[in-house]
């Protein structure tokens, strides 16, 4: 259910699948009744199916009977209620949108709610101008990312591809990118740490294209020796060298028409690069010892985990080739700035898992809080194997903290440990460390914008303080950097 905003006004939208209008549906949880009355009133009046409720558990029941397009929920100071809610929401209900409501006295918890995945948050008290101008945001948010999500639902049917899994608004704009270059037949260069997909996304432009029906070939340059990787691309023919008993065809004539997508393409020798750039400017191939060329029609698309600008600096990559390659560039964000993520990839990875085994696995509160804590340097592929790992070692359908890899369940400790006795001395009989007022507000704002993904005029919003404060403060930190929005 979406709609669009207009003058303050939640406006009917008629989806294409449905003939009837639908008004977008609130939630609004909040133990103080005079509060939760005024939400539930304002947001009617501005068009939204509302329902409220002062308890969590009731929240839980009427999301399950109708799940809500927004959720405006109050994080009680001193509780973990309202995050539990949060994380849950976001876990079972991607698509919702969740507006985090706290008290001047507890915004940390607000910036641990949009860690959870809160899309946005107003600190009370606040006015009905604040609530109204939240709303449509949230509102206008749904309806701009109809197109991507409906992408997104085509990907994840087309060819068993499995998932591209996230909501986070760097996945939203990869989604909107994939949409227009899937339809091109220009050379792609995918950029990202390992583990963040690559091959994941080089598959979806291919299957999501028009010659999604030819071979979508891949090679990874940096597993084989380069003579083996000359006669994969180019092919050779009979007699060629020792062992070369036929002729066969390279990728980049066997794919015809369809995808050759070059893995770790940093790895290729400057000789071999020179024979690429070759093929790709004449759009045709030598095999291996023969005497004629033979045309070729497949797309290029490749792919690394190093900085190919930097090595075009240092005469490590051919600059011709780079610029033949990075005509469409796609950089894929690595798996700690879209944290927001985590609870969907790993409910994409528990379904999977659960589906082969026959047993319902879910994650504990504790256990998926640690798993939004961790940075996951392996990015996706760390996550994955994560979750295999604790479905492996559970002794039941409940994953809990002791399920999890040795260095997780060390960060969740610690956590627990800190969050019982903050002020007791450490382990080692030693005094907790004191810090001084400049470093705490060093650390304030920083976490901030990092809690933030980077939104630094919401971190001043979060913090209290002006923008020209905080650029000011950044500088000081050594951080020159335009304000985001400015």
């Amino acid at each position: 259910m979406l709609a669009t905003v207009q003058n303050n006004k939640v406006m009917e939208f008629i989806p294409q699948m449905t003939e009837a209008p639908v008004r977008l549906h609130l939630l609004v949880v909040d133990a103080d009744s005079a509060a939760r009355s005024a939400c539930a009133e304002i947001a009617a009046s501005l068009g939204y199916a509302v329902d409220s409720t002062g308890d969590m558990n009731q929240a839980r029941v009427l999301l399950r009977g109708h799940a809500a397009d927004i959720l405006l929920v109050n994080l009680p100071y001193g509780s973990t209620q309202g995050l539990e809610l949060v994380s849950e929401v976001k876990l079972l209900y991607p698509q919702t949108a969740v507006i985090a409501m706290t008290s001047s006295a507890s915004v940390n918890a607000a910036v641990e709610a949009m860690r959870c995945g809160a899309t946005d948050y107003l600190t009370k008290p606040f006015a009905m101008d604040e609530l109204s101008t939240v709303l449509d945001r949230a509102a206008a948010n749904l309806t701009t990312n109809l197109a991507s999500r409906q992408l997104r639902e085509q990907l994840r049917m087309s060819q068993g591809l499995g998932a591209m899994i996230g909501r986070s608004g760097e996945m939203e704009k990869l989604y909107r990118i994939l949409s227009k270059v899937a339809q091109s037949s220009h050379p792609v260069l995918i950029l990202g740490e390992s583990g963040t997909g690559k091959e994941l996304v080089a598959r979806t432009i291919h299957a999501y294209g028009p010659n999604s029906q030819k071979p979508f070939l891949p090679v990874d340059c940096g597993s084989l020796v380069p003579t083996l990787i000359e006669s994969e691309l180019f092919g050779y023919v009979k007699g060629a060298f020792t062992g070369a008993n036929r002729s066969k065809d390279g990728l980049l004539v066997a794919a015809e028409g369809g995808t050759v997508f070059l893995d770790e393409i940093g790895e290729l020798s400057l000789d071999l690069q020179a024979k690429l750039l070759r093929a790709l400017q004449e759009r045709e191939v030598r095999p291996v010892g023969a005497t004629h060329r033979v045309p070729i029609k497949a797309r290029i698309v490749a792919a690394t985990n190093r900085d190919l600008a930097a090595m075009v600096e240092t005469g490590t990559f051919r600059k011709d080739l780079f610029y033949r390659l990075n005509v469409v560039n796609l950089r894929l964000p690595p798996l700690r700035d879209r944290r927001e993520d985590i609870p969907l990839l790993a409910a994409h990875f528990l379904d999977r898992i659960s589906r082969e085994h026959g047993t319902k696995f879910t994650l504990s509160d504790e256990a998926l809080r640690t798993m939004m804590r961790h940075d996951w340097p392996g990015n996706v592929r760390e996550l994955e194997n994560s979750v295999e790992r604790a479905c492996a070692l559970s002794s039941g359908p409940v994953l809990h903290l002791g399920d999890l890899p040795t260095q997780l369940q060390q960060q969740g400790l610690e956590a627990r440990r800190v969050a019982a006795s903050p002020n007791e001395p450490t382990g080692d009989g030693s005094s907790p460390e004191v810090m001084t007022l400049a470093d705490l507000e060093r650390q304030a704002i920083l976490g901030a914008i990092r809690a933030l993904n980077g939104d630094k005029l919401q971190a001043a919003k979060l913090l209290g303080i002006g923008k020209t404060t905080l650029y000011r403060k950044l500088k000081e930190y050594g951080i020159s950097e335009p304000l985001q929005g400015e």
